[in-house]
């Protein structure tokens, strides 16, 4: 892949006294209600590390291999949760229910994401509960108990859990995954494509198989376990019931409808300093009018720009 293709195209722009300051480019790609490619920008070919926007994808391998969550504790499997007390009760839950404890997590020890949780967390040193993706590998380990696999070794690219997931990646992307790595978090991490990203949103969206569906429901009855309160992703799902969206790090978004329209996009840069302006271009695209503060910028305490859409994408 050439570095134009990765770079991208402008998606976003910030704005300081009526000159453009500086660039988000990137990759996005709608898919359409039929499964159709519908408008893109960059190229849709170029592979990504989808990081935890593929969070659901995950969650119904582990649903599909028997792991039996109630509601809240599956979106929580399907999160990068703030890290509130909340949060660390779902989690404990899940473990306590599989016979284990957090001292069987093997995710890379952090702080809270959430700011307002951060700051809660004072001096306490990092830790594998409050890192943000506590949720998945506490539902990783059990459905490793569920079926007598290894909790030590639940992280191997090799391993029963691992290979299910890549297959029901594989399933909902129709294609082969590119590559396999390692996420931040410590687990497997498959390399796809934008495009095929998105197809497997849109078809996850559509789908009748239960074990889809029940992922998808508990996310939306539950968005505050997905996210967190105050972040885009929980404030967009509770304001707009039916719309599915996930985060993830070096500038992953995921969203999709029940009618199965979808977006995938990726910043270039990593920031999702314009994840706002973008995902409100793409709600407008869908006729779906939301309340999304904008990113703005100021100078001393006056605000003389923000974070917008670039031309281009502004005629969605």
């Amino acid at each position: 892949m050439s570095m134009s293709n990765f770079a991208g195209v402008p998606l976003a722009e910030v704005v300081r006294a009526g000159l453009v300051e500086s660039v988000h480019s990137g990759r996005l790609v709608l898919i359409n209600r039929e499964g159709t490619v519908g408008a893109t920008f960059g190229d849709i070919e170029a592979p990504l590390y989808p990081r935890s926007s593929i969070k659901s994808f995950q969650a119904a391998a582990m649903v599909r291999n028997g792991l039996d969550l109630a509601p809240q504790e599956l979106a929580i499997v399907c999160a990068s949760h703030s890290g509130s007390p909340e949060h660390f009760l779902v989690v404990d839950a899940i473990l306590h229910g599989a016979g284990l404890t957090t001292s069987d997590l093997q995710n890379t020890a952090d702080f809270p994401i959430g700011r307002a949780e951060r700051q809660a967390w004072g001096s306490n040193p990092p830790s594998r509960l409050a890192q943000g993706c506590s949720g998945k590998h506490a539902g990783m380990l059990a459905t490793c108990v569920v079926n007598g696999w290894d909790t030590k070794t639940y992280l191997d690219f090799e391993h029963p859990l691992q290979i299910a997931i890549r297959q029901e990646i594989e399933t909902l992307i129709g294609d082969s995954v590119i590559s396999t790595t390692v996420d931040g978090c410590g687990a497997p991490l498959f390399a796809i494509t934008t495009k095929n990203f998105a197809l497997g949103a849109h078809k996850m969206r559509i789908s009748q198989d239960p074990i889809h569906e029940a992922v998808v429901a508990a996310c939306l009855e539950h968005p505050e376990m997905v996210a967190g309160v105050g972040r885009l992703t929980t404030t967009l799902m509770m304001q707009l019931p039916g719309l599915f969206i996930k985060d993830g790090a070096e500038g992953v978004e995921l969203l999709s409808l029940a009618d199965g329209r979808a977006c995938i996009f990726k910043i270039s840069d990593g920031s999702d300093r314009a994840f706002p302006a973008i995902v409100s271009a793409v709600l407008s695209a869908w006729d779906i009018e939301a309340t999304i503060d904008p990113v703005l910028v100021k100078g001393g305490s006056q605000i003389t720009g923000e974070v917008r859409v670039s031309p281009s994408l502004s005629e969605l």
